[in-house]
């Protein structure tokens, strides 16, 4: 078992910043590669970034490339969502989840955590 726990979320004015962290418990954080999802009212959950269980590889949605980054601190147990110049559709609820491999499908992923919600006012 993994148990997540996102925080970070909050409300920014359109091209604010906010960093998300991801902390982890349970099994060895590091084994797992870790995802970023989020949801919107309405909408299915959409694919963020996602980052291999060493960090090497990286991997993130065209519609935040350059803006949102995913980075991880295995001593941590931490991953992380820097989110720069936001827009008001970046508003969701945003998730981190576990699995095995990274994938860009929500289905891959053997743990979530409950979300934490972003707000970007225009």
């Amino acid at each position: 078992q993994v148990q997540l726990v996102e925080s970070g979320g909050g409300l920014v004015q359109a091209g604010g910043s906010l960093r998300l962290s991801c902390a982890a418990s349970g099994r060895t954080f590091s084994s797992y590669a870790m995802g970023w999802f989020r949801q919107a009212p309405g909408k299915e959950r959409e694919f963020v970034a996602a980052i291999s269980w060493s960090g090497g590889s990286t991997y993130h949605a065209d519609s935040v490339k350059g803006r949102l980054t995913i980075s991880r601190d295995n001593a941590k147990n931490t991953v992380y969502l820097q989110m720069n110049s936001l827009k008001p559709e970046d508003t969701a609820v945003y998730y981190c989840a576990a699995a095995l491999h990274a994938s860009g499908q929500p289905m891959g992923y053997d743990y979530w955590g409950q979300g934490t919600q972003v707000t970007v006012s225009s």
